[in-house]
């Protein structure tokens, strides 16, 4: 795969006059799979100069949030928002936190070891008991939890984001999509690994007052990341083509030169 990547962008160096000109400044690349980082790294201006789009926007990893573009991850099962969007109001959500997914990557682990099976208003799972629905859990809870797995990306924060629930960051090193416009502390909350033994008494110490802004925010904010046929102003096509275009704005084409 990397030597498919190399081998593309010498073709459009060679064939086109833009790459060289500003050694691909100017260009932009999208990847979601969890390769997309690595992958660039095949090409050093690719990888040093180019505008990357990526669903892993993890900074530990070479991420570079005044270059890349976090780029959130979406999961349509049928290709629509069908069934996805919308959710009970808050005081309809008799679950205080939600999470279900398997093992894997650092943290993880450790909150299933904290929470698993452990209070009945923290419904962490690794796996739902047969005949529960993950997104009717979703819809049941005030809060769901969006953990790090092998990497940073995750359709949980959207998924939360359209069923009304207030997103739990926990990952380390993340940058969130769209944070050049979206303040995601008004609508989101963060955890990090260390606090995840007082994730209950975090949470309830969110006065309800708090809660429902949040709640609010999350749902005035979902439009952002909706996926839509036509497309629609400010949706999550428009968003990302607004992040690049951030970026692009901080590109002075003219002859780089290598260091």
């Amino acid at each position: 795969m990397k030597q498919t990547v190399n081998d593309y962008v010498n073709l459009i160096a060679r064939k086109y006059h833009y790459w060289n000109r500003s050694l691909g400044a100017d260009h932009f690349m999208l990847a979601c799979h969890d390769w997309g980082p690595e992958l660039s790294s095949s090409v050093r201006y690719l990888y040093k100069n180019s505008i990357r789009a990526l669903c892993n926007a993890n900074t530990s990893e070479g991420f570079n949030p005044s270059k890349d573009v976090s780029f959130p991850e979406i999961l349509l099962p049928d290709g629509t928002t069908n069934r996805l969007l919308g959710g009970p109001s808050p005081s309809q959500r008799p679950i205080l936190v939600f999470f279900a997914g398997g093992v894997h990557g650092p943290i993880r682990p450790i909150l299933l070891d904290h929470w698993e099976n452990k209070d009945k208003d923290v419904q962490v799972h690794k796996y739902l008991p047969k005949g529960v629905s993950y997104h009717g859990m979703m819809r049941k809870s005030k809060y769901c939890i969006c953990a790090s797995g092998y990497e940073v990306a995750s359709p949980r924060m959207v998924e939360a984001l359209y069923m009304g629930c207030v997103p739990v960051l926990m990952k380390d090193h993340y940058v969130a999509p769209f944070s050049d416009v979206l303040n995601w502390k008004s609508f989101s909350v963060e955890v990090s690994v260390k606090d995840i033994p007082n994730l209950k008494t975090i949470l309830i110490g969110i006065s309800q007052r708090q809660y429902i802004r949040l709640q609010r925010r999350g749902l005035q904010v979902r439009r952002h990341f909706e996926v839509n046929l036509p497309l629609k102003r400010f949706d999550v096509f428009h968003m990302i083509l607004h992040s690049i275009w951030l970026r692009r704005l901080n590109v002075r084409v003219r002859d780089f030169e290598e260091s």
